[in-house]
């Protein structure tokens, strides 16, 4: 069995630092001034459900929050000789702050994070069990040592098996004093309808680009390569861009679209040497990057068809004469829409019962350029 600080975080996505160590959120703006506002108004809820796209900073704004409220004085607290400090404009605080230590630690007294874990043999659960949640019974009878709020982020409360989900829905109905949990949510409609129903939303939208660049140069620590290619390709998803990165997407992309350029009539040099990559050794993970790219490239040659013009900003050279070429029209655009439709889940389904992945590779190719001929009849 692996170490217990051998293991890697299950919400942390590889390739970028902890929410929790993210000190800065870019392009969700509107979400946290509503928190702010209910705060600064006395109407702060107990449950917070925090939902949007994958990577668009929900984990982030979780943890930007509790570090906020184990900052600020305990509920009920006197104001004090010059009266109550102004309202707070932002969650901003100080990284030498000690609560901002103790949290970056999880050693802060006064929060709880609930998340998969591992089990006896150190692989990865794919559910938060019932006893995970009800941890937090014990968590909430400790009085606090300052008379101050206990926060609990719940990341993600879609992955609570119905148990988990059932123990936690017990503390939204009858929360304890001075408690508030955050929820996040990828899938919230995978949630129960009452644990939504007793929770505020906090909905964040896809990052636009510039704020995307912002938040992978803060993950990176530097700024990104071919940022215009990545805001394309991630629609978004600062976590699908660091997976990008990891996996040299943009670079896979141009090959992608190399490819369809030439459709119909694959050189099929090009495409032999894109599904050899499939399957070389320690090219765990290609196959997958490769679906969901070409799924990208069908997607967007669909958008093309049905809106008239490509979409923006270009995720390689070359592409709006590409995606014009191949989807002038609307019924292009249904054309290449089916395709996707059929072309990906066949794909996975056969990587599934272990088929060899370049052959699998090259078939996807072949039906594409089978598409091309077809509509250029």
């Amino acid at each position: 069995m692996a170490e217990p600080e051998t293991l890697p975080e299950l919400d942390r996505c590889e390739g970028a630092p902890h929410p929790r160590h993210t000190a800065r959120l870019f392009g969700q703006g509107v979400a946290e001034t509503a928190f702010l506002d209910a705060h600064a108004g006395g109407r702060l809820h107990h449950g917070w459900l925090i939902t949007g796209p994958r990577g668009g900073g929900k984990a982030t704004l979780a943890w930007r929050i509790a570090r906020f409220l184990l900052a600020q004085p305990a509920p009920g607290a006197e104001a004090g000789l010059f009266g109550a400090p102004p309202a707070p404009e932002n969650l901003d605080l100080p990284a030498a702050h000690p609560v901002a230590r103790q949290v970056a630690a999880l050693a802060h007294p006064g929060l709880r994070l609930i998340r998969r874990g591992h089990d006896d043999k150190g692989r990865a659960r794919q559910i938060i069990t019932v006893d995970d949640v009800r941890g937090l019974a014990g968590f909430f009878g400790l009085s606090s040592t300052d008379g101050g709020r206990r926060v609990v982020i719940v990341d993600a409360a879609d992955e609570m098996n119905p148990n988990a989900a059932n123990a936690l829905l017990k503390l939204l109905e009858e929360p304890p004093a001075d408690a508030v949990l955050l929820l996040i949510a990828h899938q919230p409609s995978r949630l129960l309808p009452t644990i939504r129903s007793r929770c505020r939303v906090l909905r964040l939208g896809a990052l636009a680009p510039d704020a995307m660049t912002a938040a992978l140069e803060q993950a990176l620590g530097e700024p990104p390569q071919q940022p215009d290619a990545l805001a394309a390709l991630a629609a978004g998803s600062v976590g699908e861009a660091v997976r990008l990165i990891a996996g040299d997407g943009p670079a896979t992309y141009a090959q992608i679209l190399r490819l369809m350029a030439d459709m119909p009539g694959l050189p099929r040099p090009a495409l032999n040497a894109l599904a050899d990559s499939a399957a070389a050794r320690g090219a765990d993970g290609r196959f997958d990057l490769l679906v969901r790219l070409a799924d990208l490239a069908l997607a967007r040659l669909a958008t093309t068809g049905a809106t008239g013009r490509p979409p923006t900003p270009a995720a390689a050279e070359g592409e709006a004469d590409a995606l014009m070429r191949l989807a002038p029209d609307a019924q292009a655009a249904r054309h290449w829409a089916g395709l996707a439709s059929r072309l990906g889940a066949r794909a996975r389904a056969a990587r599934a019962v272990n088929l060899d992945p370049a052959a699998l590779v090259v078939d996807m190719f072949l039906q594409m350029d089978e598409a091309a001929r077809s509509l250029a009849r």
